[in-house]
């Protein structure tokens, strides 16, 4: 029996590790779609080469800095109990590795290759694990100082802010750093438009995301006899709470509509496991609001071009998240309880500090050193022809 199970639970942690790793493929269309048509290939080729990066470091530093727990030991050690540690690290990577896909979308059409690349590595070595050893493996007691200080320690089931959170506000600095695209603000204040590319693409990586995320959540259980159907339902009423308001303020904007889904998932994660199914569609309404207000006021009055939006929707729906969980995973509003909003907020808050303090260092020492952002002759030019030598669509077929 316990060898029965530990195959369950290397094969369902096994599963959801493929499932987040095909919202990589939803992170790649969801920035192909919005990107103008000269940066496809470059989005598609980032996201890809991001995630393999993430891998290498993660395998060899960030899962020893979040977990104690390093792969430096024969393949038969590994491989025992089915291997249940490595299919883990798996699942943990894929989390890791959204971190730059990310902030990818904040970044786009305007940064550097290489240097994304340094950053990547350390941000999935250090500055990720580092938080995410405090929330999810009890790292210098600050969780036991949490509950000792509040009553509950700080609860994020799947990720609002360790993952979402932190992914979005280290994007924060980075666009900042980087600067807008050319000529996306005039000197005389006009705001100059960068329509999506392709509407159908964008809709297909949220799509991917929407169904990935799936397995982002209830996975998060981690062992088979800790699935919960209740996440897969709250998952799934934050997704449409977050649709039905983005549409309704977006006033039927076809790439609003697309991210309010994604919007009330990163919002869920946190108290997935917590809340009851009405306030789960709370959440994801307030945070499907909460991304095309924070989007509309970023882009045309804020003037900080994040491209895809991502400060909103990770960075600030996960925050809400975070402090959400603390709200209606309550009992006196239908949740399970063992949560309250003072121990919420405090761990969001430390995660939201570390982040920008991250972003800033790396961001700004790439900036000093090698450079963050391409020539306003090669961003013209586009990042596939500058970066990749390739355009997505070939001007003219060749003839024989």
């Amino acid at each position: 029996m316990e060898a029965l199970k530990q195959g369950a639970d290397a094969l369902f942690i096994l599963l959801g590790g493929i499932m987040v790793l095909a919202m990589h493929a939803g992170f790649a269309f969801l920035e192909l779609g919005t990107v103008r048509k000269k940066n496809q290939v470059n989005a598609l080729v980032k996201i890809l080469v991001d995630f393999s990066v993430s891998t290498v470091v993660y395998f060899v530093v960030g899962y020893s800095v979040a977990y104690g727990t390093d792969f430096f030991i024969g393949a038969e050690q590994l491989a025992a109990k089915n291997g249940y540690e490595l299919v883990k690290f798996f699942f943990l990577l894929t989390f890791a590795a959204a971190i730059p896909a990310i902030i990818s979308g904040g970044i786009a059409e305007r940064a550097k290759f290489w240097p994304q690349l340094i950053a990547t590595a350390c941000i999935v070595g250090f500055i990720y694990p580092f938080f995410e050893g405090i929330a999810w493996n009890q790292h210098f007691g600050v969780q036991a100082w949490i509950k000792a200080f509040t009553g509950d320690e700080f609860h994020d089931f799947a990720g609002s802010v360790v993952v979402h959170a932190v992914g979005g506000w280290i994007a924060l600095p980075a666009v900042i750093l980087l600067g807008a695209r050319y000529n996306r603000y005039r000197k005389d204040g006009q705001v100059s438009a960068h329509p999506p590319s392709s509407i159908p693409f964008l809709a297909l990586g949220a799509w991917i995301l929407i169904v990935g995320w799936f397995g982002f959540n209830v996975m998060s259980a981690q062992t088979l006899d800790k699935i919960s159907g209740l996440v897969a339902v709250n998952s799934l009423m934050a997704m449409v709470g977050g649709t039905l308001t983005a549409l309704l303020l977006g006033k039927n904007d076809p790439g609003f509509v697309h991210n309010g889904p994604l919007a009330g998932l990163v919002a869920v994660c946190a108290g997935s496991d917590l809340m009851h199914p009405f306030g789960a569609l709370a959440v994801g309404a307030v945070a499907g609001a909460l991304f095309v207000v924070m989007f509309t006021l970023t882009q045309n009055k804020w003037k900080i071009d994040d491209v895809l939006g991502v400060w909103a929707l990770h960075g600030l729906c996960g925050t809400w998240g975070g402090i959400a969980a603390g709200i209606f995973g309550a009992q006196s509003l239908g949740g399970l309880g063992g949560v309250n909003v003072t121990a919420q907020l405090i761990g969001t808050a430390m995660g939201v500090a570390w982040a920008v303090l991250g972003g800033i260092v790396v961001y700004g020492l790439l900036k000093l050193t090698i450079g963050l952002k391409l020539s306003p002759e090669e961003e013209y030019e586009g990042a596939d022809l500058t970066v990749h030598k390739i355009s997505a669509t070939p001007d003219r077929e060749v003839s024989w």
